[in-house]
């Protein structure tokens, strides 16, 4: 009766272990720290008009295929990710700052790719945080 009980439980542990590997890693991702620089940054051309649509356009290039066509996380890719992907509709994300939102999209981390070197114009750079913060 002992040795059923520890086969048991042996079996229910190497179970869990299983489950266990099988969730993604990264579940829940820590806080990101955005240094005060970049908190308190302001937007140059948080006023300027995209007439030419280059936010959408750069959106389109760079973030569409993990964000989604409406910035709600839900792009092609987002499932092969490990880490949450940014909702940007949700009312935490608007509560952002325009420097940190430019911090993160730029900067990145993890599964966040770096776009300094892809998109160099500073313009351009504030122009796609001003698309996402309207998506």
């Amino acid at each position: 009766m002992k040795s059923r009980f520890l086969i048991s439980i042996s079996g229910l542990l190497v179970s869990l272990m299983f489950l266990a590997m099988g969730l993604k890693e990264t579940a829940y991702q820590d806080p990101w720290e955005v240094p005060a620089k970049y908190q308190k940054m302001k937007n140059p051309y948080a006023n300027a008009s995209d007439d030419e649509q280059i936010g959408r356009i750069l959106y389109a290039q760079h973030c569409k295929s993990c964000h989604g066509t409406k910035g709600k996380g839900d792009g092609k890719k987002a499932a092969s990710i490990d880490t949450p992907i940014g909702d940007f509709t949700q009312a935490s994300f608007k509560a952002q700052s325009d420097g940190e939102i430019f911090y993160k999209s730029f900067i990145g981390r993890d599964d966040m790719p770096n776009f300094e070197k892809k998109i160099r114009d500073e313009e351009e750079q504030w122009l796609l945080v001003n698309y996402i913060k309207g998506l």
